[in-house]
């Protein structure tokens, strides 16, 4: 819903075939499974291990012998195998899919809107030509008063078709459309005095106008690979040492520049040539000794150099944050290769120790929960990469900022489950709760018996 939201725009009045919205949905679905995925891995594992516990299974288990970590053992194998495949995804098949996305959603915003011609309304879609019906009889078909006004030849209205009536249907092939007009004229307007217009009747007309650029041309996918939110790791790093290169050498010209636009000119002294020895012998008020129009050109000359120099340093100090932002954004999609991959084994690890210890299975207690858990993951995610591409904070910091929070406690979690810890078992607190209210009610009565 948030995509069609975001997109609906480019989309409407395109005449865009089924094939096409659902391809472009399903490109588009891939940026979702780093969401779905550590939310279906966080939810199932509490769903599993609570049905276990509330069935009294891992008791069983226990009893047996196993401990938590034994029975978690064929789980762990799995999600590693699981997080493999998540790298695989963020690393081939994300990046892929971006790409596609990219070139479909181009190709949709290059496509000129359907065909639509209405009563009283001049139509301008097709390239050189201006169409405008009086009125379209729907049940018919016919259409009245047609004006087609012809501009291919871009030297204003000099060409003008207009039909009493006429009828409007697409080519065999559906590359064009035709119009076959009726009781009409063709009005010519002549270049020179002695041919000033020329005017041709017609009983019957046919015209047709080429749609080809209405279809959906599909553009090359390789002109999008070189945006890094398409590149695989291996690509990644190899744009990066290209990208770093060329802003080290645009810091390196930045230099040389300002070093030549700030200058001594011809008749200033520079300090090396100053005799130390001999400071009474230097002239250091040569610029009050100049005449009026001189010490002005030099006032102008100065403030004009450092005008220049003051906006082309601007200008640069944009452009070097533009390319700072967009190499931390490349190493943003280094790291985000992997923190799918160790989110997916820290929510697990979160999950099953969480369910083993509430002992609530279904969807109540663990969608609850799951939610909790989800969204302190999700905002510390989206915190932790705004702060990264702000430059607010190092890259690797921001982009393991949920990792570094939700670590310790999945590690504190796991240690409970295993020292079977009642700390988030809903009848311990109903039994605490219960022994504060005895002996608050056992207090009140005996003060009332004193009394």
């Amino acid at each position: 819903m948030q995509f069609l939201w975001v997109y609906i725009d480019e989309m409407v009045g395109k005449g865009l075939g089924l094939g096409i919205i659902v391809e472009l949905l399903f490109y588009a679905s891939a940026s979702l499974v780093p969401l779905a995925l550590p939310l279906a891995v966080l939810l199932s594992s509490i769903m599993t291990f609570g049905n276990l516990g509330e069935q009294y299974e891992l008791v069983a288990l226990k009893s047996a012998g196993m401990s938590l970590q034994r029975i978690m053992f064929p789980l762990i194998i799995f999600m590693i195998f699981l997080s493999f495949g998540a790298f695989v995804f963020s690393n081939s098949i994300w990046p892929s899919s971006n790409q596609k996305f990219a070139s479909i959603l181009y190709d949709i915003r290059k496509k000129k809107p359907a065909l639509d011609i209405k009563d009283n309304v001049y139509y301008k879609d097709i390239e050189g030509f201006v169409i405008r019906v009086k009125n379209r009889n729907e049940e018919t078909e016919e259409l009245e008063d047609v004006f087609i006004y012809d501009h291919t030849e871009k030297k204003g209205n000099r060409k003008i078709i207009r039909a009493k009536t006429g009828r409007m249907d697409m080519t065999p092939d559906g590359l064009g459309l035709s119009f076959q007009l009726n009781n009409g004229y063709l009005y010519t307007d002549m270049e020179g005095a002695k041919y000033p217009m020329h005017r041709q009747d017609f009983e019957s007309k046919t015209i047709t106008f080429d749609l080809s650029g209405f279809k959906l041309q599909r553009s090359d996918e390789e002109m999008f690979a070189n945006n890094f939110r398409m590149m695989n790791f291996v690509q990644i790093i190899q744009q990066i040492d290209t990208v770093e290169a060329r802003y080290k050498d645009r810091l390196s010209y930045f230099q040389k520049r300002m070093n030549h636009d700030i200058y001594l000119i011809q008749d200033s002294v520079l300090l090396s040539e100053i005799d130390i020895s001999n400071l009474a012998a230097v002239d250091l008020d040569w610029f009050g000794k100049l005449t009026k129009s001189d010490k002005l050109k030099y006032l102008n000359l100065a403030v004009n150099v450092t005008r220049a120099s003051n906006s082309y340093a601007t200008g640069f100090a944009n452009d070097v944050n533009n390319r700072h932002r967009h190499i931390r954004g490349h190493y943003i999609e280094v790291h985000r290769k992997f923190t799918l991959s160790i989110a997916c084994l820290i929510l697990f690890f979160i999950g099953a120790p969480l369910g083993a210890i509430i002992r609530k299975g279904g969807l109540g207690m663990p969608v609850v929960i799951s939610i909790l858990f989800f969204i302190l993951f999700h905002i510390t995610s989206l915190t932790g990469e705004k702060m990264a591409k702000s430059g607010d904070v190092p890259v690797w910091v921001g982009m393991w900022l949920s990792s570094f929070v939700l670590t310790p406690i999945g590690v504190f979690l796991t240690y409970k489950a295993t020292t079977d810890s009642v700390i988030l078992d809903s009848e311990f607190y109903s039994r605490i709760i219960k022994k504060l209210r005895f002996l608050i009610f056992w207090k009140k009565s005996k003060d009332e018996v004193e009394t």
